[in-house]
């Protein structure tokens, strides 16, 4: 284990909602969340590190991975279970390995939000071509909430749907910026950004130097 291993960022989420859970099980490499779940999402630096992690909750939790890459920076994963129990204890296990806790994490901050009603065909259009959930209708509302670190975005997903009737566009939780993009009306979109934004607000952690 890297000596100057860094959690950037490190969270339990329970109760995955639907579409979360569907847009997940659209785009990850291993086991499937499914609705009602619990997961564990990590990013780490540096990136190599959480082939390690992985190994670790795996070996001591009954939980399942579902996804892990590596990208230029830092180092991502996903582990899913239907009991928080196990959940928990992975985020342990992994935690008593490094030695560190989730003050040790960093807090994420709200990047920018935007809130975009009646959009273009043309724009909707492009929007859906790199889409890997639900499709842009023109004349919905767009929203989109950037933060940092990436990994947070997850937990403004989830917390989008619990609050709101809305549609799970793209979650990009991975590289420097997470970016949520969901889509509905008007009024069912201000609230998902809302909601969102409290939930990555929530999460507690140290100032990132």
């Amino acid at each position: 284990m890297a000596k100057d291993l860094k959690i950037r960022a490190l969270m339990q989420i329970d109760r995955l909602q639907p579409k979360f859970a569907a847009y997940n099980g659209a785009t990850v490499q291993g086991s499937i969340p499914l609705s009602g779940d619990t997961v564990l999402i990590g990013e780490f630096a540096p990136g190599n590190e959480v082939f390690s992690l992985i190994d670790i909750a795996l070996k001591a939790s009954p939980v399942e991975a579902t996804s892990q890459i590596v990208e230029r920076e830092y180092g991502f994963f996903i582990l899913r279970s239907p009991s928080n129990s196990h959940i928990s204890a992975a985020l342990n296990a992994i935690l008593a390995e490094i030695g560190q806790s989730l003050h040790d994490r960093i807090k994420p901050r709200i990047e920018s939000t935007q809130i975009i009603t009646s959009v273009e065909p043309y724009q909707a259009q492009l929007l859906n071509k790199w889409s890997a959930g639900s499709l842009v209708v023109p004349g919905q509302t767009l929203g989109i909430v950037e933060c940092s670190p990436a990994a947070y975005i997850s937990i403004a997903a989830n917390e989008a749907e619990k609050a709101s009737v809305i549609d799970m566009v793209q979650v990009r939780a991975v590289g420097r910026y997470g970016r949520l993009f969901i889509s509905g009306t008007e009024e069912s979109v201000k609230i998902a950004i809302n909601s969102a934004c409290e939930g990555i607000e929530s999460v507690e952690g140290r100032g990132e130097p």
